[in-house]
């Protein structure tokens, strides 16, 4: 295990983890939300640092980021946990499942087969990278001196301090907008809309990014919906940030229909009245 970077102690051997929104009391041999960050001993921990549920060599595009080195081949990785518990998450099974098969891996294993591979860089995906926090930042460190870039995939939920830490070494993000609606992260994801709208904005000062947005029937798919998303992309980013409407299917705990294509198309037809980058995922 890794001693985390962000927490506090408090009396009684319980730890205040700092990390991300969620803000955990945890008490002793207790796990924050995120199911991966553990108090021993009235200290906090990653059990996760160097572990992961898998490796792979993917186009950037399935990131999916479009504007970013396109057509060329990213080494990633990821583990397992989230801050968020998306009722409709698509990868379930290692994002909430609390038994997935975990593999050890170093930084410098990563950084060495991205180099064998000849991958222009390595991306932190498949789970929520941020609550890997420790791994990823030691890892993109390292990348970075030895001239790779890094790319996340991520939810964008977490804190001021560990985002401002983390930005130097960042190159690339594709950040999950799932709506402009508080009341959507509150009762399908566990989580706030204001802490990932602040990331957007502040990641869009330092590095290249993309948004994606997964457009489910009946929650997330109104014109008033996408007017609202886009309209806020294009005033607090800009007309150029790459929007990707993503079609939902049935996944984890929500049996919805799948997105019609129609929506997908109606989608796009708003957006590009703001947006010169609109494109669609899972279609």
């Amino acid at each position: 295990m890794k001693e985390a970077l962000f927490y506090k102690k408090l009396d009684g051997n319980k730890t205040h983890c700092l990390l991300c929104p969620k803000s955990c009391i945890i008490e002793e041999q207790g796990f924050g939300f995120c199911g991966v960050r553990q108090n021993n001993s009235g200290r906090l921990y990653s059990t996760i640092y160097n572990k992961t549920t898998g490796i792979a060599l993917d186009p950037i595009e399935k990131k999916p980021l479009y504007h970013f080195h396109p057509h060329e081949l990213i080494l990633s990785l990821g583990t397992r946990g989230c801050n968020l518990a998306c009722v409709f998450c698509q990868n379930w099974h290692i994002s909430q499942a609390k038994d997935a098969h975990l593999e050890d891996i170093t930084s410098l294993d990563i950084i060495g087969e991205a180099k064998r591979l000849n991958s222009f860089g390595i991306a932190y995906t498949y789970n929520e990278p941020l609550i890997w926090y420790e791994f990823v930042f030691d890892t993109a460190k390292l990348a970075k001196e030895k001239g790779l870039k890094n790319v996340l995939v991520t939810n964008g939920y977490i804190n001021p301090e560990p985002l401002e830490d983390l930005l130097p070494y960042i190159d690339g993000m594709n950040i999950d907008l799932k709506a402009m609606d508080n009341e959507f992260y509150k009762n399908i994801c566990k989580g706030t809309l204001t802490p990932v709208l602040d990331t957007i904005a502040r990641a869009k000062q330092n590095c290249h990014i993309e948004l994606t947005n997964l457009l489910i029937p009946g929650l997330n798919d109104s014109d008033e919906h996408i007017e609202n998303l886009t309209a806020w992309i294009f005033e607090n980013t800009s007309a150029d940030t790459p929007l990707h409407f993503s079609r939902y299917f049935p996944r984890f705990k929500l049996d919805l229909p799948s997105t019609p294509l129609d929506t997908l198309k109606r989608a796009e037809s708003i957006a590009r009245k703001k947006l010169k980058h609109v494109y669609l995922g899972n279609a």
